[in-house]
């Protein structure tokens, strides 16, 4: 396997949605495969979640996830549900590795509170919690209330801007269609949006070779498309497809069709392929299930691509498809199953035996998962979530 970018190494969730406790090592690429309802889209929603509590404050990113009772694990019993938090184990840019963690409290009335929060980029960290305050970083003076994070605050210092920038910078891309077929509202388009509602925004301000190099590639999975131009409608943008095709005495003939005619699964991979050049290709990107609605033709180019871009960027890929595994470079460690029992979700690796049909090279992983051989490692193991750590004790 080549060598690829991993800025995410690791992800640790405590009742989080329906994972009780998940302990995830990443890969580049990583694919979490499981059947409908068996967790992926709630590891998807942990990793939005984490990036919007570096760009939003708390509250509201509690509302836009539909409200803190949402997102925690709710057991089947009256008793109160535990604190929820998360940690993230990351290598930054510049070499230096470290972590983030913190940890929530659900309190009466709707409200919640910081039980604690920790970070550690290279040398530099600071932990804070209802009795404790350390910062290395001197000169700097906090009033950090009980409802917020730090690590927002602090992210315009030299000293935590590049874990801010890291981790509020994860993009979680769930295409859709109608999103993209629909005139949309014109932005500055430097970053796509998660569902492609401003997709003509984003095509209309990318720079011209990686436009020339994003439609070459369509034309390869979508036959006969050309080009792809953003069109105004008055104060509304869409966008122009241009297909070309050899007539009578090898004449050229050429049509056009604006989004809303357009199948589909063309413009979820035109999103798709937007997700790799636009302006701002964040470091890391994670797709839920892009096989939806594309020829398994088309997946394989996709993926090749997804391979590519992967020297550089991080990609997390949520699927059920065995087109998308059909790749031989894809290794055990590049796939985590995801898995639901008693109202519990896991996540873990590949087990020992799918490991070595991998490494032998027996079948392929898109083999194993028709015929159901991707297993993992530990199935419905008994779980208790204070086990597992979140916080570290620092120098």
């Amino acid at each position: 396997m080549q060598s690829t970018y991993l800025p995410i190494n690791r992800l640790r969730l405590r009742r989080f949605r329906s994972l009780l406790w998940s302990d995830i090592t990443f890969a580049n690429p990583l694919f979490i495969v499981g059947k409908n309802g068996s967790g992926k889209s709630n590891f998807l929603k942990a990793l939005e979640f984490l990036s919007d509590c570096l760009r939003l404050p708390l509250e509201s990113v509690f509302q836009l996830h539909g409200g803190l009772e949402n997102m925690r694990y709710r057991s089947g019993g009256r008793s109160r549900p535990g604190n929820f938090g998360l940690r993230v184990d990351f290598t930054l840019p510049n070499g230096d590795n470290g972590w983030y963690a913190f940890e929530i409290k659900a309190m009466p009335g709707y409200k919640f509170e910081v039980v604690k929060e920790q970070c550690v980029s290279g040398q530099h960290s600071f932990t804070r919690s209802s009795d404790e305050m350390t910062l290395t970083s001197r000169g700097i003076a906090l009033d950090v209330t009980n409802d917020s994070l730090m690590l927002p605050l602090l992210g315009g210092t030299s000293e935590f801007k590049p874990v801010k920038e890291l981790l509020s910078g994860i993009s979680v891309f769930s295409l859709e269609p109608r999103a993209m077929q629909e005139q949309q509202d014109p932005d500055a388009g430097m970053s796509l949006k998660s569902d492609g509602s401003n997709l003509a925004s984003v095509l209309q301000n990318i720079k011209e070779d990686a436009m020339e190099r994003l439609c070459q590639l369509l034309g390869k999975i979508v036959p006969g498309v050309s080009s792809v131009t953003p069109l105004k409608h008055g104060k509304k943008l869409t966008l122009k497809f241009t297909q070309t095709w050899e007539g009578e005495g090898e004449k050229v003939e050429e049509n056009s069709h604006e989004a809303f005619s357009m199948s589909d699964g063309t413009l979820r991979i035109l999103g798709i392929l937007t997700t790799f050049f636009q302006n701002q290709r964040p470091q890391v990107i994670a797709l839920e299930e892009p096989e939806s609605t594309i020829h398994p033709e088309a997946l394989m180019t996709l993926l090749e691509q997804i391979r590519g871009f992967s020297k550089n960027t991080q990609f997390i890929v949520t699927t059920h498809s065995p087109e998308l595994l059909d790749c031989e470079w894809i290794e055990p460690e590049n796939i985590q199953v995801a898995t639901w029992c008693k109202g519990v979700s896991q996540i873990h690796p590949l087990g020992e035996s799918g490991r070595k049909t991998l490494q032998q090279h027996l079948m392929g992983a898109g083999e194993m998962m028709r015929t159901e051989g991707l297993n993992p490692q530990h199935l419905f193991e008994p779980i208790n979530p204070e086990q597992g750590e979140l916080f570290s004790k620092l120098p």
